[in-house]
C-alpha cells in the first residue's frame, strides 16, 4: 500500500521521526511502514506532508483496486 520506508531513507528520516511528527506511537509507524496496517486517509495525507510529496506518491499500484480487478479475471 505504501512507500513510506523507501521515502523515508530517501530524506535520512527514521520511523522514530515519523511517529514523533505524526502524535503515533513507533510501533504503529512501523506498521505502516511494513503493511501490516493502512494508515487512514488522514493519515496518509498528513505523512505526505510531512516528507514532502504528494499522497499518491506513497501509493503503490500492487494493492490499488485496479490490480485486484485484473487479478480477478
Amino acid at each position: 500500500m505504501n512507500r513510506i520506508t523507501q521515502e523515508l531513507e530517501k530524506k535520512g528520516l527514521t520511523q522514530t521521526w515519523l511517529a514523533e511528527h505524526l502524535g503515533k506511537s513507533y510501533n504503529m509507524v512501523n506498521a505502516y511502514a511494513q503493511n501490516r496496517r493502512k494508515p487512514s486517509i488522514e493519515q496518509l495525507y498528513k505523512i505526505a506532508f510531512l516528507l514532502k510529496i504528494e499522497a499518491k506518491e506513497l501509493l503503490t499500484e500492487n494493492n490499488s483496486i485496479i490490480n485486484y480487478w485484473h487479478k480477478k479475471k
